[in-house]
């Protein structure tokens, strides 16, 4: 396999792993070079932060998919506003709430009670009646559990 050909396999998985297209991808790479910090880090926390992603994270659906449709079909509300946009990304301190609707609670109750994830250390989630989750600090690369090289990406990107 050529260079070229490895670094388009790592950028390929990323984007099939948070489920982005191409255009998303660009945004969220000149994204991360405008800000502070390792821009390969940097992306793969901007990637972690978006709202489908945390709505998986918290075990509130059983895929990235499902959690992606969670969110775009109003069944999430974030710190009391419903939000529909699967790529929002969430900030340190955000509540994340499913809808009080009983078609809400009891769609997401039965995946929660049918295998309860691991949630990661910079999420908290309580599983009251209404099921809710907080976003203790913003996730970095560390918090991302697939293995990626994402110096490899910045090398592809940044071309």
């Amino acid at each position: 396999m050529t260079d070229y050909g490895i670094h388009l396999r790592e950028k390929q998985k990323v984007k099939n792993y948070y489920g982005v297209l191409e255009k998303q991808f660009r945004k969220y790479f000149q994204l991360a070079e405008r800000m502070q910090g390792n821009t390969g880090h940097v992306l793969m926390g901007l990637l972690e932060r978006r709202l489908d992603n945390i709505v998986y994270r918290l075990g509130f659906g059983a895929s990235r998919p499902q959690s992606r449709q969670w969110v775009a079909h109003g069944h999430i509300q974030v710190n009391g506003q419903r939000v529909d946009i699967p790529s929002y990304l969430v900030r340190q301190g955000d509540v994340i709430t499913v809808k009080n609707r009983p078609k809400s609670k009891g769609a997401i109750k039965g995946v929660i009670d049918e295998g309860l994830r691991d949630v990661p250390e910079f999420l908290y989630r309580d599983n009251a009646e209404i099921p809710k989750g907080i976003v203790m600090r913003l996730p970095t690369a560390e918090d991302v559990t697939m293995p990626v090289n994402s110096a490899l990406i910045v090398e592809l990107c940044s071309k």
